[in-house]
């Protein structure tokens, strides 16, 4: 859910109904079926509004067994390499493992743990819409899943990322506030610059961050626990410390690995650090911290060590 992904799978509705507008390189380009597929959801989606049921899917058994092979794969990568506190929440929210949930099924888990809700996408959200809905404890999420000739591929957030990923992620009270704190920031601000700097420590953070933890390198970011290539990966980025600026304005390509992360010592920095950043974010907070350079980066215990 950021700028550039706007390149990715645009949804547009004209006279001849909701079209999913694929890559010419994406896995389901050539086939119809998969896009028909994705007309239909996302149509769905374009018709709903705050107040009714949040649409169904009634997902086919090869959309099933994406399912069941995404977590069969992922689930030992969670224990050896995600923080505790995903994996405790996981573990809480109980979601299935043998079927696609319903995002109602969702939300009604974590309402009762966080107070999140997830709303249904027909794609790519607008970076306000999105982040400004995190303040009320919304999440917009799409319903699709990636083409079944890549089941652990996926050129763009599906359920997939958006469930396992995020979802599991919003379980937690601690990671959940934090992304309340970005929405609260997101809304403040007034100038695109404003919140594309906001969006960039949110990718550096909650979409790609890592932390240390107990002696050893685990990450939080959803990109990385919901990507079964990149997970395995991580621990050879270069890892820094954090430094919000940096991250503000580090040139990143979102199609492939990212080679730089930043890392967090534990939950408590996660917590008192990047939520504190988003709390008191505003328009003036970019060029502040321009000024202020790499002064106040923290260094991570490991590195103390």
């Amino acid at each position: 859910m950021f700028e550039e992904a706007q390149l990715y799978a645009p949804v547009t509705e004209g006279p001849d109904g909701v079209k999913v507008h694929l890559a010419d390189d994406h896995p389901g380009a050539n086939d119809p079926e998969y896009r028909r597929r994705r007309n239909e959801i996302a149509a769905a989606a374009l018709a709903w509004s705050p107040g009714l049921p949040i649409p169904r899917v009634e997902y086919t058994e090869a959309e099933h067994e994406i399912w069941r092979t995404v977590c069969r794969e992922l689930a030992p990568k969670h224990e050896r390499l995600a923080c505790r506190a995903f994996r405790d929440a996981k573990a809480e929210l109980a979601l299935p493992a043998d079927r696609v949930p319903q995002l109602d099924e969702v939300t009604t888990g974590l309402q009762r743990m966080t107070g999140f809700s997830f709303h249904p996408a027909a794609g790519l959200v607008p970076l306000d819409e999105f982040y400004g809905s995190l303040a009320d404890r919304v999440f917009h999420s799409t319903q699709y899943l990636r083409h079944p000739s890549a089941p652990l591929y996926t050129p763009e957030p599906d359920i997939v990322h958006e469930v396992i990923g995020h979802g599991n992620l919003l379980a937690d009270p601690q990671i959940a506030e934090v992304k309340r704190l970005a929405g609260e920031a997101a809304r403040r601000c007034s100038t695109p610059e404003a919140l594309q700097y906001m969006a960039d420590v949110f990718w550096f953070t909650i979409e790609f961050g890592v932390m240390w933890e107990e002696g050893e390198l685990r990450c939080y970011g959803a990109g990385l626990l919901s990507s079964f290539g990149e997970i395995d990966e991580f621990r050879g980025a270069e890892i820094r410390p954090v430094d919000f600026h940096e991250m503000a304005t580090l040139e990143y390509d979102i199609t492939h690995y990212q080679p730089i992360l930043f890392a967090v010592d534990g939950m408590g920095e996660l917590s008192e650090r990047v939520g504190g950043f988003f709390a008191s974010f505003d328009d003036d907070t970019p060029e502040r911290r321009a000024r202020e350079g790499r002064s106040g980066r923290s260094t991570p215990a490991a590195a103390r060590a």
